[in-house]
């Protein structure tokens, strides 16, 4: 028999010649068996998909694992983000401050939390903690102000010269540039001034003019003078005057050949500017021109 019969009979190609030939040689009765048991045989069911799949998993399995840190980093920024933007609103909201301000020739009056009372002067500003008032009754004064201050916790008065401590009781401060005074009309107040405590009782003031501390005289009435329209000073020098008189008027002073360190002792009307200027003007022997709002001080043998 030829080689090649074996694989043509199982696949059916061979002739009727060919085929009696292959039966009668002895491997043909074994062969017929092993053909008749393997055509009973099933294959498994094959699923290419689910193969493919497979495959890919086990090679992913045998890949080394590699954590990727970006996305948690980028949790923290954001985590960070939060927690400076709750911390900043937490500090907001706890020294959010309630300003209350004046300008020139203008005034007006605060009543704090404690029912405590605020006489503000022309251009000057107070600022205050409404939130924490009643932990911490403290004001901060650029300007001049009179208190009126309900009697309880510790009442503190911030500037920029001083510090101003009562418990309850009525004073003035008057901070401006180059010039504090504090001057107490009931109660007592304590001043701070240099790291230097000073107590005041009701009738005494304080007062430091560009930086010395300045005797003066006792106050004469029960509250400043301003609070009645008149600003009054004694001995005290030219220059505060007309920065005064620039505040109670909104206007702004020029001086020629005057000397602004000269003290003046003396009162002026704050409603009234020609009745101001005759009021300085007169006691410190010099003249006074009005263009507009401006105002000219100049000595008498001045040019004109």
């Amino acid at each position: 028999m030829q080689e090649n019969y074996l694989a043509k009979w199982l696949s059916g190609e061979l002739s009727e010649e060919q085929l009696a030939e292959f039966k009668k040689s002895d491997e043909y009765a074994s062969y017929q068996k092993l053909k008749e048991v393997s055509s009973t045989l099933k294959a498994p069911d094959f699923d290419m998909d689910q193969a493919f799949e497979r495959i890919n998993e086990e090679r992913m399995g045998q890949t080394p694992k590699v954590i990727t840190l970006n996305p948690f980093k980028k949790f923290l920024k954001v985590a960070a983000v939060i927690a400076i933007m709750l911390a900043g609103s937490y500090f907001y909201l706890n020294t959010l401050d309630e300003s209350i301000s004046t300008q020139f020739a203008e005034r007006t009056e605060v009543t704090l939390p404690d029912n405590s009372e605020i006489f503000l002067n022309a251009d000057s500003q107070i600022s205050y903690s409404k939130k924490n008032w009643d932990k911490e009754r403290n004001v901060s004064l650029d300007g001049e102000a009179f208190f009126k201050v309900a009697k309880g916790k510790k009442f503190t008065v911030a500037t920029d010269h001083g510090t101003v401590a009562v418990l309850g009781t009525q004073f003035n401060v008057e901070n401006r540039k180059g010039f504090f005074e504090v001057t107490c009309y009931e109660g007592l107040v304590s001043v701070t001034f240099n790291n230097q405590e000073t107590k005041l009782p009701a009738g005494t003031s304080f007062l430091v003019i560009n930086g010395k501390l300045v005797d003066i005289s006792q106050p004469k009435e029960a509250h400043p003078s301003w609070m009645n329209n008149e600003s009054s000073f004694e001995g005290i020098p030219l220059e505060y005057v007309f920065a005064e008189l620039e505040r109670q008027f909104n206007v702004q002073v020029t001086t020629e050949n005057v000397n602004t360190e000269l003290l003046f002792t003396g009162t002026f009307n704050n409603t009234d500017l020609n009745m101001a200027l005759k009021s300085i003007s007169t006691p410190s022997q010099i003249h006074y021109k009005i263009e507009g709002d401006n105002v000219l001080f100049y000595a008498g043998n001045t040019p004109q």
